[in-house]
């Protein structure tokens, strides 16, 4: 059990060498208000003088002290054979291999180490001092010496040096891995202490709190510390330890450590005989050591399955950093073949790297056509922006000075063109979207699939211009495809289509039935013979009167309103000629409403009904037709010369230096991760050693 703290002082210096803080090893750290004793207490545990001395807040660094037991024997050994005068030196991590004998220079160079950091404002710095103290004296321990709780900024310290101080503590103390040793002073109350309050922030259980009373000479004649030492005043649950420390005039006057102890001991036979076995210096120590080797105990199998994990994240890391580069020809030609395999594999949706968060590559490809393309088409209004006066007009314009007897079927066609006309917007704004997309997935590729590419920006730019030079020149030829797709259909109105032909059928049933509807809604007194010629007589008269714009057929009331409850027509009457002047046959007429005759309403009624229909066949070839152009002229093609196309910009011995320059950070990353990954298996050989040695 004993040499765990060892083990763990091991693999200190194993992440030391990295600089490294991801594992937070169990130690202790030294939590108080400014005064209270902490630094005093640390000094008993070493034996020597070793901290800095001062009035306020003297501790501005953590300060990260490793004590090292070594037998004497050991001790003489190492020293002759190191060359250092004495059997205690110190060493520290920042000065490499330095070797300190003189303990008052160790306290001058933690005071030049947080001046370098900290500055000389009494400011405070999360960058830990690391210092290893080599002794026989002492118990193999990991304390971490953390700045005094204050309340108010002094002097030229920072106004929030109070939440700079606890954020600090509870950066160390949250580790679950360390014990806290809360330090109060017995001339203080125990119920108002910090350093308790602080600890029970992040160990309320008390599981791995120690309490320490300083001062136990200076309380107030006729008191004493007894109902704090037996827990009576605040119960903490791994006990609570007296101790005496030197006074400002003891250390003035140079004072052992070692005979203070002395002094310690006399004091506590004498006041509190009961409890002086369960107190003191030597004790705490003893305590210290003992808590803190369970406490290994306890967190290696958590600290093994961690550096573990940390172990595989970091080779990977390390892999994805890749090895230096030696052939930069087939280098350079794996990238741009992975690349290029990646984009395709994306588009065809077998890429390595699946987004879950939302759609990419192929298959926001086939979203842009089947649910934003379709759903657009299927939003375009077939008879949308044409209105029945538009209608009727064409039906006029395309019968020329001679009245029809037929809707014209020049009109049918001026009209369909102008509605399947609006299609191509839609199709050209599909080819854009897809072209969107395809750059997008440039981007995915980059990120997510080659990350080998971030280590040389100038290829990865090259292939992102090659790759959208490539999309840009597909672009005009697709939107010239789509653009002859509509054009296509303009070309040639097909009203033989049979789809076109069966709605026609099923029209002129529809309109031979209401003719027999009108029919046999007319008088019996009236002759079925009659009435047909009356109907044809009345049909002539619309041709004429009604159907051709004449201005008597415009101006009959009564009956041209009954069956017209469709649109409100405008006309206009000619200006009665003022007596004295000339008419002018040309002036546009004053609009003035009334009610489509049955034949305009009927003839208007057939060129809407042929449009739709003729329209949704254009359009369900037009939905069908664009993406395919769109694959085969863009997305395919792009696919199928992608990777000639880089290969033939870029693999040329011309351009290998330039392209596989590295990032300036990359080898130092790649390093950095090296160095860790060798930290962390040698972390794990260690603790495999402890479990060959039985010691866990």
């Amino acid at each position: 059990m004993e040499a765990l703290i060892p083990v763990i002082n091991k693999l200190q210096d194993v992440f030391n060498t990295v600089g490294a803080d991801i594992i937070h090893l169990p130690q202790i750290a030294v939590v108080g208000t400014q005064s209270s004793g902490k630094s005093s207490v640390l000094e008993s545990l070493v034996g020597r003088d070793i901290l800095p001395r001062g009035t306020g807040i003297v501790t501005r660094r953590p300060l990260i002290l490793q004590l090292v037991h070594i037998d004497s024997e050991d001790g003489r050994k190492t020293s002759e054979e190191n060359g250092i005068d004495g059997e205690e030196w110190g060493k520290f991590l920042h000065t490499k291999s330095k070797t300190y004998t003189d303990f008052d220079e160790i306290r001058q160079e933690i005071e030049a180490e947080t001046e370098r950091i900290s500055g000389n404002n009494k400011g405070v710095s999360d960058e830990p001092i690391h210092l290893k103290i080599f002794s026989p004296h002492v118990v193999n321990l990991t304390l971490v010496d953390l700045p005094g709780l204050t309340k108010l900024p002094v002097g030229d310290q920072p106004k929030d040096i109070e939440v700079q101080i606890k954020e600090l503590i509870l950066k160390y103390i949250s580790n679950p891995n360390s014990i806290i040793l809360a330090v109060t002073a017995a001339n203080t109350d125990m119920a108002t202490s910090e350093a308790l309050k602080v600890a029970r922030e992040v160990d309320p259980d008390g599981r791995r709190t120690l309490a320490v009373v300083t001062k136990l000479d200076l309380m107030d004649a006729g008191t004493d510390a007894m109902d704090v030492l037996m827990g009576r005043v605040i119960p903490v649950k791994l006990g609570i330890i007296g101790v005496v420390n030197r006074s400002q005039l003891d250390i003035n006057q140079k004072k052992l450590v070692s005979d203070a102890t002395r002094d310690e001991y006399a004091f506590l036979q004498k006041r509190y005989p009961s409890l002086a076995n369960r107190n003191g210096t030597k004790y705490l120590a003893r305590t210290l050591n003992r808590l803190l080797m369970h406490h290994i105990r306890d967190c290696l199998p958590e600290l093994k399955t961690r550096i573990n994990v940390l172990a595989a994240q970091y080779q990977s890391l390390l892999n994805s950093y890749g090895e230096p580069v030696e052939d930069k020809s087939s280098t350079l030609l794996q990238l741009i073949t992975k690349f290029a395999a990646e984009y395709c594999h994306t588009i065809e949706g077998t890429a390595k790297y699946i987004e879950t968060t939302e759609l990419c590559g192929g298959a926001r490809i086939c979203y842009i056509f089947h649910e934003t393309f379709g759903r657009t088409l299927e939003s375009v209004d077939p008879l949308g922006n044409l209105t029945t006066i538009d209608v009727l007009t064409a039906i006029r314009n395309a019968t020329g000075p001679r009245p029809a007897l037929f809707v014209p079927e020049v009109s049918f066609e001026l009209l369909v063109k102008r509605q399947v006309k609006r299609l191509e917007e839609p199709s050209l704004r599909c080819v854009e979207l897809v072209h969107e997309e395809m750059q997008r997935i440039i981007q995915h590729c980059s990120n997510y699939s080659t990350q080998e590419l971030l280590r040389f920006p100038k290829l990865h730019d090259a292939i992102v211009e090659v790759v959208t030079s490539l999309l840009r020149k597909r672009l005009p030829v697709t939107n010239e495809m789509v653009h002859n797709l509509v054009a296509i259909e303009l070309a040639y109105i097909n009203t033989k289509h049979p789809d076109f032909a069966d709605a026609c059928g099923l029209m002129n049933n529809n309109i031979e039935e209401q003719r027999r509807n009108r029919m046999r809604d007319l008088p019996s007194a009236v002759p079925r013979d009659k009435a047909a010629g009356g109907s044809q007589s009345g049909n002539a008269s619309e041709q004429t009167d009604g159907g051709t714009g004449n201005w008597r057929g415009m101006l009959k009331k009564g009956e041209d309103g009954q069956s017209g409850d469709r649109t409100m027509l405008q006309h206009q009457l000619p200006a009665s000629p003022h007596r004295g002047h000339a008419v002018n046959l040309l002036d546009v007429p004053v609009p003035v409403s009334r009610r489509l005759s049955a034949r305009e309403q009927r003839d208007c009624e057939v060129i809407e009904r042929l449009i739709k229909s003729y329209f949704l066949i254009v359009r369900k070839n037009i939905q069908d037709s664009v993406p395919k152009a769109v694959m085969h002229f863009l997305v395919n093609h792009v696919k199928d010369c992608l990777q000639s196309e880089l290969v033939g910009q870029l693999y040329k011995a011309g351009l290998l230096d330039d392209l596989l320059t590295e990032s300036e950070d990359m080898a130092q990353r790649r390093n950095e991760a090296a160095d860790m990954l060798k930290a962390l298996q040698k972390a794990s050989q260690v603790i495999a050693e402890i479990r060959e040695t039985h010691l866990w």
